[in-house]
């Protein structure tokens, strides 16, 4: 989505649902398809991705490699700010902190990341993520920082 779509008439909440539509699949972005995810809550303020790693996404020494947990988060948290934009705003992540709680593998099953927002303003956002098992078991946090900018 870029300035001359007639999605920047949207509000960023507005946007994400048309992303993210279940009728169409089609329009989600690239990475939930290449990395295996996808949106399962949008709310202002508030979303979560959901996935399931198997060993597509294993590093060299057998477990998941720390680049999916990331992707995961970043993508909540990134979205969790979109979801809160006026139309005609933009967003892009500044610092990406993610902290390893504990290592996943195949047998980990389904994981959500969840992104918040802590605070946004005129030129800055902040938010927060987690990612947990169906068992609520922590694997990864996460806090960002994001510039909010006019499109």
């Amino acid at each position: 989505m870029n300035a001359v779509t007639p999605t920047a008439q949207l509000s960023g909440l507005e946007q994400l649902r048309a992303a993210f539509d279940p009728d169409r699949p089609e329009r989600a972005p690239g990475i939930g398809r290449t990395m295996g995810f996808t949106v399962i809550e949008i709310e202002e303020g508030r979303v979560v991705f959901g996935g399931t790693p198997d060993e597509s996404v294993y590093n060299p020494i057998g477990t998941v490699h720390g680049g999916y947990a990331a992707t995961l988060l970043d993508s909540a948290v990134g979205c969790a700010v979109h979801s809160v934009l006026k139309a005609g705003q933009g967003y892009t992540t500044l610092e990406l902190k993610v902290a390893y709680h504990r290592a996943m593998t195949k047998h980990t099953g389904p994981v959500r990341a969840e992104g918040r927002v802590v605070q946004a303003g005129r030129r800055a956002a902040f938010a927060e993520g987690r990612l947990t098992d169906a068992e609520g078991r922590l694997y990864a946090t996460a806090t960002s920082t994001l510039l909010v900018f006019d499109r």
